[in-house]
């Protein structure tokens, strides 16, 4: 870790820091050296929170989401759309998704995508669980918010072969030149595939 505090405790709090994403060993010293500086106002309250969410999460019944009680506030939301449910790989995806604030429907959260190395088949994915929540809740719609590799498109023909006898439709997410875009700058994937789903204007 390099020049350390030596001081077992706050070491072991610097490395356990530095684990984080986005958090090297320099980034990880400088945020325990603030919270130790405002113990108060930061540390303390970071710690019991901390603590009252390593006891109290776990994954929503039923959508997957990461929650502190066993249905997730988007689940037991009356106002969000109910015959709309969009499919994400991880939970990251949902918040995601949330943060952008487009999209007032319900999830399912797969929890990976369908692969024999890591041993996720359908079964560990819920897609079977996913097929009764389509029938068993009237689904309209399901939105195959999938990353777009190998795997995420794989998984995502899969999940519509498995909807495939039930009334909703199966849609997914637009792929192409972002918003603000330079097609200069972007790979041959993207333009291809931005190419594929051109539209009228």
């Amino acid at each position: 870790m390099g020049a350390a505090p030596e001081d077992a405790g706050i070491d072991a709090l610097i490395e356990l820091m530095a684990r984080l994403p986005g958090l090297g060993p320099r980034s990880a010293r400088r945020a325990v050296l603030m919270m130790l500086k405002r113990r108060g106002q930061v540390m303390a309250p970071l710690a019991q929170a901390m603590a009252q969410v390593a006891l109290n999460a776990r994954d929503c019944q039923i959508c997957g989401n990461i929650s502190t009680t066993e249905i997730c506030p988007i689940c037991q939301d009356p106002a969000r759309a109910t015959r709309e449910i969009c499919v994400v790989e991880d939970v990251a995806d949902l918040w995601a998704l949330e943060r952008a604030g487009v999209f007032r429907g319900r999830y399912h959260v797969l929890g990976g995508t369908l692969s024999a190395l890591d041993g996720l088949g359908p079964d560990e994915l819920g897609i079977p669980r996913l097929a009764r929540r389509v029938t068993d809740e009237g689904i309209a719609e399901v939105i195959l918010a999938l990353n777009a590799t190998v795997d995420g498109q794989t998984t995502a023909h899969y999940i519509a072969d498995a909807l495939a006898g039930t009334e909703a439709q199966i849609s997914t997410l637009a792929q192409g030149v972002p918003v603000g875009g330079e097609l200069d700058y972007l790979d041959d994937g993207t333009l291809g595939a931005a190419l594929r789903a051109r539209r009228r204007i």
